[in-house]
């Protein structure tokens, strides 16, 4: 599973949104990688941020 698709699945499975450091926790990724995920999440508009630092699924 590559890490676009771990941090998808975590923020699916959370009830509400997630900061990246709770997503990197969660998925038992480094914080760098689910920053360059949530990026590339967010231009294939797969997730939003609802408030700021904050993001779920569309």
């Amino acid at each position: 599973m590559s890490n676009n698709e771990l941090v998808l699945k975590v923020l699916t499975e959370s009830q509400s949104p997630l900061k990246a450091a709770e997503i990197a926790e969660k998925a038992g990724l480094d914080k760098k990688d689910v920053d360059k995920a949530i990026k590339a999440l967010k231009n294939e508009d797969k997730i939003q941020s609802p408030k700021m630092c904050f993001y779920s699924v569309k």
